[in-house]
């Protein structure tokens, strides 16, 4: 046991000493202070280790090698004089034996008699001597074992790109978080902000009721209204109104611009739309005009059973060639050889503004050899929402014009008008029923205006605890309603 004192002038630069003599694990036997110092004895902790667990080698006698001989003598007789004990009895005196000569002895295995054999002791060289191991040397790690840096930097690889997937994860969650309360703090904004505005101007709820209840979209009305003049009467808000929507409304102005003309026109719509009747309407005009030699008829619609019959009696009421065509390859033969005709109507597949087939339709056309416009047939009794769908579908390259149809089966007309204002679409004619050709009329923007305020629904009405809601809705939806481009090019006068 090798017990080691410190001394300081404290206890803690005392237990300094010992920690670097002896490291962290030293076991502190005493600590006093002695003449005006600090005083610790302190035994290293594998000192301590030894005390407590003595090795097999100390515990357990040493016995000499045997070369395959009996040794009668006992180990402690021949152990170094290390295990002897302290205090040996005297032994008592006895007689030399007498000298006698070796008696043979039997050999049990070989069956002659053998001689004993004098017992050589055999001691073990002795080891070199050991330098103690210092305190550095017995804390020294143990040597590592190689490492595979390929494995460990696949590892580490895999858990970077893990921990950025976790955290995009949760980068992605937390901005969604951000965007719904700014859109709840926007809407309640503007609600505050338009309960304020309407409580100062009154006749603002008036003149957005009518707008809603003619079917034009909340953007559009709240967009406009922002942008009315000051004035205290709703009636002449409302005119203000009418002026402004009928200025944005575009038509063409006469029927020989476009008759005259003549080309090459597809009407383009989703299914039961009114494209094959609104066809047939063109197509008597351009024969009362200018006569049936002029005018071809063509379709596409192979897949409704039924669907190149009906133009085709139309065709043959009219005294007009119908051509039927499939795809792309036979479009460009048929209006190849129908090139010196002076009007050429293509009836197209109706198919809805969600099918992948709209795209092909429309390369179709546009790839065909020849200048086709196409004008797009607008449902007046479908909603804000899906008309946008379709513009956006069959648009394309372009439009040349739309016809606004089943205008006499809808409730509402403020909503084509919003949609052909805001989407900057061409009006060219507007249908109102099945009669060929009596049922085809040339867009009149004023009356359009007009009659869309005249025919409101009547479940259409709004209170005026609703428009705060809507408006705000309406501001959330577009996001900053001035930086709308479709809103920006709607002109105030």
């Amino acid at each position: 046991m090798n017990v080691k004192k410190f001394t300081a002038a404290t206890s803690r630069d005392a237990l300094r000493k010992v920690r670097e003599a002896l490291g962290p694990d030293a076991v502190i036997l005493s600590n006093r202070p002695v003449d005006g110092v600090v005083e610790i004895l302190a035994l290293d902790n594998d000192d301590v280790a030894s005390l407590s667990a003595p090795s097999i080698e100390e515990s357990t006698p040493q016995f000499g090698a045997f070369d395959n001989d009996f040794d009668p003598e006992p180990a402690f007789a021949r152990a170094p004089a290390a295990f002897a004990p302290a205090f040996t009895a005297p032994e008592p005196r006895q007689p030399a034996p007498r000298a006698t000569a070796p008696q043979p002895q039997m050999d049990p295995f070989a069956g002659q008699p053998s001689v004993a054999r004098p017992y050589v002791e055999r001691r073990a060289a002795p080891a070199a001597e050991e330098i103690p191991p210092t305190y550095a040397n017995r804390r020294a790690p143990a040597q590592e074992a190689t490492i595979d840096m390929a494995a460990m930097s696949s590892m580490m690889s895999a858990a970077i790109a893990q921990a950025k997937e976790s955290a995009t994860l949760e980068m992605s969650g937390m901005m969604s978080e951000i965007r719904a309360m700014r859109g709840m703090m926007e809407t309640q904004l503007a609600e505050l902000s338009w309960n304020a505005s309407s409580q100062r101007e009154p006749q603002k709820n008036a003149v957005l009721r009518e707008m809603l209840a003619a079917g034009f979209s909340a953007t559009l009305a709240r967009y406009l209204i922002d942008k009315m003049p000051a004035t205290k009467d709703a009636a002449e808000a409302l005119r203000w109104i009418k002026t402004v929507l009928a200025r944005n409304l575009t038509t063409i102005a006469n029927e020989d611009d476009l008759l005259s003309r003549g080309g090459v026109f597809a009407l383009v719509g989703p299914t039961g739309v009114g494209k094959t009747t609104t066809t047939a309407k063109l197509a008597a005009r351009c024969v009362m005009r200018h006569g049936a030699d002029k005018l071809a008829l063509i379709t596409t619609d192979a897949y409704r059973i039924g669907g190149h019959e009906q133009l085709r009696i139309y065709g043959k009421i009219l005294g007009v060639m119908v051509h039927s065509v499939k795809d792309e390859a036979d479009l460009r033969i048929a209006l190849k050889e129908l090139k010196n005709k002076h009007t050429v109507l293509i009836d197209t597949i109706g198919m809805s503004q969600r099918d992948q087939m709209v795209t092909e339709q429309v390369a179709m056309l546009s790839e065909s050899g020849a200048d086709v416009k196409r004008l797009l047939c607008l449902n007046a009794t479908s909603t804000n929402e899906t008309l946008n769908e379709v513009v956006r579908a069959y648009q394309g390259s372009g439009l040349a014009g739309c016809i606004m149809t089943k205008l006499d089966e809808a409730a509402a007309i403020g909503n084509v008008l919003d949609v052909v204002i805001r989407q900057k679409l061409n009006l060219h004619y507007i249908s109102n029923g099945q009669r060929v050709p009596e049922d085809l009329h040339l867009a009149d923007r004023a009356m359009l205006v007009d009659r869309a305020f005249r025919s409101k629904g009547a479940g259409n009405g709004f209170s005026d605890a609703d428009l705060p809601l809507m408006m705000a809705a309406a501001g959330a939806n577009a996001g900053n309603l001035h930086n709308d481009r479709s809103l920006r090019e709607v002109s105030l006068g």
